[in-house]
Parts: C-alpha cells; sequence; structure tokens
C-alpha cells in the first residue's frame, strides 16, 4: 500500500473510529504522561474513571510531587502495577525539581516509567512530534496493512514502515487513528502477536 493511500485510509478509519478520552481533550505533557503510564498494560474503559478521579486530585505535577505516596496508591488501586504509580509519583518530582517538563527524548526518558515507547508517545501526544513508537494498536494496523502474509513479524520491521508512512505533519492525529483502528482491528479478531 502506497504511503498516501494508507494516510488517506488511516484518516477515514480514525475520523469513523474516533474514542473520545479526557487527556486527548487537554494534551499537556502531565496530562499525558499520567494517561500513557495508566495505560500500560490496562484499557481505556477502566483507565477513563481513574484518570478523571487522578487529575482531579492531583491537577498538575505539583499538586502530585507533594502528595503521600499513600495518598498517590489510594487513587490508583484498581488500576494494578503499583509500581506505575510509584514511577509516576517520582516523575512529578523530578519535573517539579526541573521547572519545566522536557521535550526531549532524554530528558523524558529520565523520568522513572518512561522508557522508550512511553516516551515516543508523549512526544507525539504533548509536543505533537513524529516520534516513532510501536504498541499493539500500531502492531495490529501494520501487521494488518503490511505484512499479512508473513509468519513472524518483529518490531524493527514494523518500525521501518512506521517511518516511511507516518504523517510527519499531524503526528498527534495519526496515532489517535492508529490506536482507535488497531482497538478496532482486534475487536474483529485480528491479534497483533
Amino acid at each position: 500500500m502506497e504511503t498516501d493511500e494508507f494516510q488517506r485510509m488511516l484518516r477515514q478509519r480514525g475520523e469513523e473510529l474516533y474514542r473520545d478520552m479526557p487527556w486527548r481533550n487537554d494534551t499537556r505533557p502531565y496530562y499525558v504522561l499520567v494517561s500513557e503510564l495508566m495505560l500500560q498494560q490496562t484499557q481505556v474503559d477502566r483507565v477513563v474513571p481513574k484518570f478523571l478521579a487522578f487529575i482531579e486530585a492531583f491537577p498538575d505535577e505539583k499538586s502530585l510531587a507533594t502528595a503521600s505516596l499513600a495518598d498517590v496508591l489510594q487513587l490508583w488501586q484498581g488500576l494494578g502495577y503499583n509500581r506505575r504509580a510509584k514511577f509516576l509519583h517520582e516523575a512529578a518530582k523530578r519535573v517539579v525539581e526541573m521547572w519545566e517538563f522536557p521535550q526531549d527524548e532524554n530528558g523524558l526518558t529520565s523520568l522513572p516509567g518512561v522508557g522508550k515507547n512511553t516516551d515516543g508517545a508523549i512526544r507525539a501526544y504533548a509536543f505533537n512530534e513524529p516520534a516513532l513508537y510501536i504498541e499493539t494498536n500500531v502492531r495490529a494496523v501494520y501487521i494488518h496493512h503490511y505484512f499479512h502474509d508473513h509468519d513472524i513479524v518483529d518490531d524493527t520491521a514494523i518500525r521501518e514502515v512506521l517511518e516511511q508512512t507516518i504523517d510527519r505533519d499531524h503526528p498527534r492525529e495519526f496515532y489517535w487513528a492508529l490506536m482507535d483502528y488497531g482497538s478496532w482491528l482486534k475487536k474483529q479478531g485480528i491479534k497483533p502477536s
């Protein structure tokens, strides 16, 4: 599939399948960081109410950084993997110490709980940069469209095609469409493994 054709198809599918989420309505880096850490190994429908409660209690980095870990863990309850809550708490402290939210890969990956993929997601969603990252929904789309006849596909191959097909002018919307379309594909039985 040609890049232009893929991008047109993805824009159309993204519009049809768009899921309204609070961190899409407000893309400040802190909101994106909270949502990305919550979404690690947790489904969107479980995250939305937890995200809203968390943001109500801790509306910014400073309020989270000055909260007790016990209070953070209390609000995190039900999401599992409490280590993510601890990372988020520590990341907020680090951001407050730095006086600003880091915007580059080196700064972001220095935050606890932020690896290569979370860094890419934050740069794409919060800063609208064409950063490359791969997660399960991205895999579903690329395997379905570019590797459907392969028995084995690794992230290196997917990353090469992603780099060629990413919408560099609208990366945030591109990834939103990928997430929504990939989620829909998985519900149709397309498995990204």
